[in-house]
């Protein structure tokens, strides 16, 4: 009951510590809160943290800000979970030191206030290291002898003692905000990737031949050189017979139509087998090792739906939502009329075995050197589901990353990082035309609650969706797609070769679907084809990679220009040792210039003049800036940006 300091409004706190923060090794984690208590004391805060696992805590110092706000920060170094808690107290050395430098400055006799003082002086040496705790015990005995008061007092006012003082903590009765407060630190991956999509039956470089694992292993060198560091395949397992997909999602197949890979399962197998036309286990294993000797990792779309024939419908038809007939429920919902698919019931009376047999899917690709996941609709499954599900699979693989590709309301997307994805699917996709809207939506991502738990990764298109800014457009739109995507987002990625080679034919009355779309059919890629985008993303990434201020998306600001259409984003290190400032034509119809204003804030630059010295990472071009706004061009018969390093 004698701990007088209150602490309230403490941010950020995910659903009253329920959920934990992200971050990647040797982020900053920042921390405030409304700490205040009765009196005029001086009021002391901190921060107190470890590494679980680790026995000892470490403590920083909160500062007050403004209206009883305190703000502190600690970095974290190593992966795995930190936990932290506020503590506040009335610190009475610090009250006693104020008091006597006050009356001091007012011409008071301070015999008294250095009698008060020994108490407080030797509770404080208790606390403190070695040497300080010497030092204040022989302040102590000074102050203890009445013949040395003069000196006592010099001593103590001095500026050497001021500055032991400030150091100086006297914790007593603290009140300790503790909500099992947890910091997830993942690896760097989870901050920084560059994705590649394909499926690996349209892998064949012979037209209308069924692709192979081992077709995909021979285009690793292609696409490693390209700058993407994860190969990103969608559903590897036997497809189901019973309704099967025709092209273009038609619900009648004809004779060899290969179906949609999220059709899952069949008399060859489930979630743990694959298709027999792409190849082997071993071969499938040999394809994560050759991409790995490339800096490359394999990154596998689970796809917890099945089909009909689906082995677990026989073993245990209770998993799944059935009829009153006790038939199994299709998803024959229109538009998309998925009649291939039947799911899982969560919700049924066996329901701990249904769970435990889904985590055991992701342990067991886990083991084939699976260390990323997508999880597509996941907001189909469960909340508690993925939060138990993802807590249980890092707890045996603490590198394994979940990438969550919910399409849907913004609160749910939310709510999919909150509960522990680490990589989210965004509304990125289409909101790349109007600036402001732009804008706004990056400054949401990157500056608001979100920024605490929420990894985005802004792809430029997925075979579900052909944005309607990139239809029966040319190299333009998709290289300015790339450049927004890559250039904002620090998680980035594609749905290859129907970005790369520009496929943009829409099926006939669809806003955003392809027509011929690769869920339904073996496409003809020309794998040997090198266009002009294909260089753009490869230069892109190559920049992506070499600058770490890339490396991080919240690093983000936006600078003034005087045309709408005409985007300025900067982002640095925090050192400030690697600074990328980008300009944007959001127009990919027509070339645009205007002025740009120079960050100074974010660059420290003071004073009327300076010489700031610009280099375009694309061109090579060096400028020399010395006005607070700068003219730019950017034509259509060059590139949609300049990337600009900027040197202090």
């Amino acid at each position: 009951m004698r701990n007088r300091a209150i602490i309230t409004n403490v941010k950020p706190l995910l659903a009253d510590g329920n959920y934990y923060l992200k971050r990647i090794p040797n982020e900053e984690v920042k921390i405030a809160a409304d700490i205040y208590c009765d009196g005029d004391e001086v009021l002391r805060a901190s921060i107190v943290y470890q590494l679980v696992g680790e026995t000892n805590w470490e403590e920083t110092s909160m500062q007050p800000t403004q209206n009883e706000q305190w703000e502190g920060t600690f970095n974290v170094l190593k992966t795995g979970f930190y936990q932290y808690r506020i503590e506040a107290w009335v610190d009475h050395v610090a009250t006693w030191y104020h008091g006597l430098q006050w009356k001091s400055n007012a011409g008071q006799d301070l015999s008294n206030d250095l009698m008060i003082g020994t108490v407080w002086l030797k509770k404080a040496a208790d606390q403190a290291d070695k040497a300080t705790s010497k030092l204040l015990l022989s302040w102590v005995k000074l102050m203890e002898n009445p013949a040395k008061y003069q000196e006592a007092c010099d001593i103590l006012l001095s500026e050497d003692a001021g500055k032991v003082f400030e150091k100086c903590r006297l914790k007593q009765f603290p009140t300790v905000f503790d909500k099992n407060m947890l910091v997830r630190v993942g690896r760097p991956k989870e901050l920084f990737s560059t994705w590649y999509l394909m499926f690996p039956r349209s892998a064949s470089p012979m037209p209308g031949q069924h692709g192979t694992l081992k077709d995909c292993k021979a285009l690793l060198p292609r696409i490693a050189n390209m700058g993407f560091d994860v190969l990103f395949l969608p559903p590897i397992f036997p497809i189901g017979t019973t309704n099967r997909k025709g092209k273009n999602n038609n619900v009648h197949a004809e004779a060899g139509d290969v179906g949609s890979p999220w059709s899952v399962g069949n008399a060859d197998g489930g979630h743990t087998a694959i298709n027999p036309l792409l190849g082997t286990m071993s071969d499938f294993e040999t394809l994560v090792k050759e991409a790995g000797k490339l800096g490359m990792e394999v990154a596998l779309d689970i796809s917890l739906r099945c089909s009909a024939d689906h082995p677990y419908t026989k073993s245990h038809p209770d998993w799944f939502n059935l009829l009153p007939d006790g038939r199994l429920a299709v998803e024959e919902v229109p538009p998309l009329n998925y009649q291939d698919i039947v799911d899982f019931n969560f919700e049924c009376d066996d329901w701990k075995n249904l769970w435990e047999e889904m985590k055991q899917i992701f342990l067991f690709w886990a083991e084939k050197g699976v260390r990323i996941f997508y999880a597509s609709t996941p907001h189909h499954q469960p909340f508690g589901f993925w939060n138990w599900l993802i807590v249980e699979v890092q707890t045996t693989y603490p590198d394994v990353i979940f990438l969550s590709g919910a399409f849907t309301r913004s609160v749910i997307q939310e709510e999919l990082a909150k509960v522990g994805f680490n990589q989210s699917f965004t509304y990125f996709i289409w909101r790349n035309s109007n600036k402001n809207d732009l804008q706004k939506y990056i400054t949401e991502l990157t500056k608001g609650d979100t920024s605490e738990y929420m990894h985005p990764n802004f792809f430029t298109n997925t075979p579900d969706i052909l944005p309607s800014y990139l239809a029966d457009k040319g190299k333009n739109a998709f290289m300015l797609q790339y450049a927004l995507a890559s250039m904002i987002s620090s998680n980035c990625g594609v749905y290859g070769p129907a970005f790369e080679l520009m496929y943009n034919h829409r099926f006939p009355g669809s806003k955003e679907r392809y027509d011929h779309s690769e869920k339904y059919e073996i496409a003809n890629h020309d794998w040997s084809q090198q266009n002009e985008v294909t260089h753009f993303i490869t230069k892109l990434n190559k920049i992506r990679r070499e600058n770490p201020a890339m490396h991080n998306m919240f690093n983000l600001a936006f600078t003034g220009t005087d045309n709408d259409h005409l985007i300025s984003i900067v982002r640095a290190t925090p050192d400030r040792k690697n600074i990328i400032w980008c300009i944007i034509n959001l127009d990919p119809d027509h070339s645009h210039s205007g002025y740009v204003e120079v960050p100074r804030e974010l660059l420290g630059l003071k004073g009327k003049w300076f010489n700031l010295e610009v280099t375009d990472l694309l061109t090579n071009e060096t400028y020399h800036w010395f006005n607070d706004w700068n003219f730019v061009e950017l034509r259509l018969d060059k590139y949609p940006l300049h990337i600009l390093k900027m040197e202090l």
